[in-house]
């Protein structure tokens, strides 16, 4: 069969039969991940959307329905090239056991740095078009900790929504209205939703601003994350635990990352109360969380200001004068602090594996050289 009368990757080979639009479709397969998938087509191999990652397997959405896949072929040395909840993943037709052959190129990637001291990133989610910050009015607010979440969210390349649940339990309007005024300031161009799914509140609009796309839900535990996920998709699909009274902490109740269709269209993807969000490489998410230190700082007399004493400060002047909360720049100094910090391990790391790969080819050039001359003689 010529390639031109080869059935499209988006249309089945049959009149009758469901396209993967119609399968793939509510999983957010599009016209640009066909034509990325040609390749892939041509070796006979199927699309599928990976809804769970566990143990070298995963679970991948296809037209055929949830397959079993393993991804041994898909294991490199770089944690952060590993497969994903949320990949586009080509898979074997049939086999036992069947494997991911390979993934198609990322549109986003949500990235932290791992609590080990190797400096590696962890990736979360891929593919993500909005990054849900769920966020627990029942305890007080860790501003620091949204400002931390919003740059890796900016830094993904997904628009951030920031969700502030339970708004039940805060019934004076004007002191609800005061906390969102809080996280508005802390999130400059972010949208700021207040829902409480005991009551309803905001869930309609939360779920009209995710119909469309990919999301990912993500926050510490007790957040109200799983509640949340039931709310959006109409059953109690997500296992949900009460928080502790004391400081509004819950348990790990989601264990892995799920990849969910809506029923009102989009996908969502669940991930586990998350103890630790280290920056990784997360210098424009930075940036993008604190525009307003960064525009103020254009005007600062010199280019390389710390903001700290330097003469001509402009950011100094904005928090002089009020216009800068205090707290704003120290979060901002500690989250580049700890970016640089995080960039030099990397860089580090690089380099010592660039040393290390060059000493192995040494070697070997100069056993390969030795061998020669010995065969020579």
């Amino acid at each position: 069969m010529s390639h031109a009368s080869r059935p499209s990757p988006s249309t089945s080979s049959t009149s009758s039969a469901p396209s993967l639009a119609d399968t793939l479709g509510p999983f957010g397969w599009d016209a640009a991940w066909a034509v990325e998938f040609i390749p892939y087509a041509e070796q006979g191999l199927l699309p599928g959307r990976v809804v769970r990652v566990d143990r070298g397997q995963c679970d991948v959405m296809t037209e055929h329905g949830i397959v079993r896949a393993d991804t041994a072929f898909v294991t490199p040395h770089d944690p952060l090239r590993v497969i994903c909840t949320g990949d586009w993943a080509a898979v074997e037709p049939s086999g036992n056991p069947r494997y991911v052959k390979a993934y198609l190129p990322r549109r986003t990637a949500f990235v932290r740095s791992t609590s080990s001291q190797r400096s590696e990133g962890q990736i979360l989610a891929a593919n993500v078009d909005h990054a849900i910050i769920a966020v627990s009015l029942a305890v007080e607010l860790d501003l620091g900790r949204i400002e931390r979440f919003l740059a890796l969210a900016w830094e993904s390349g997904a628009q951030p929504l920031v969700v502030l649940t339970k708004a039940d339990l805060v019934p004076d309007p004007v002191t609800l209205a005061h906390l969102v005024q809080d996280v508005e300031t802390t999130a400059p161009g972010v949208q700021v939703l207040t829902v409480s799914s005991l009551t309803g509140e905001g869930t309609d609009v939360l779920t009209a601003l995710v119909g469309g796309g990919t999301s990912v839900l993500l926050g510490v535990s007790g957040a109200g994350k799983s509640t949340l996920a039931n709310t959006l998709l109409g059953a109690d699909v997500m296992e949900v635990q009460s928080a502790r009274e004391v400081d509004g902490k819950g348990r790990h109740t989601t264990t892995t990352r799920n990849l969910l269709a809506l029923p009102g269209g989009g996908v969502l993807i669940d991930t586990p109360g998350l103890r630790g969000v280290g920056l990784w490489d997360a210098g424009t998410g930075v940036g993008q969380v604190f525009a307003e230190i960064e525009e103020y700082a254009e005007a600062c007399r010199f280019h390389d200001c710390a903001h700290e004493a330097e003469p001509g400060c402009a950011v100094r002047a904005a928090v002089d004068s009020g216009e800068l909360p205090e707290r704003r720049l120290e979060s901002y100094r500690k989250l580049l602090r700890e970016n640089q910090r995080i960039v030099a391990k990397t860089d580090a790391r690089l380099r010592s594996e660039i040393r290390r790969d060059w000493r192995l080819k040494s070697a070997e050039g100069r056993a390969n050289y030795a061998a020669k001359r010995h065969g020579r003689a």
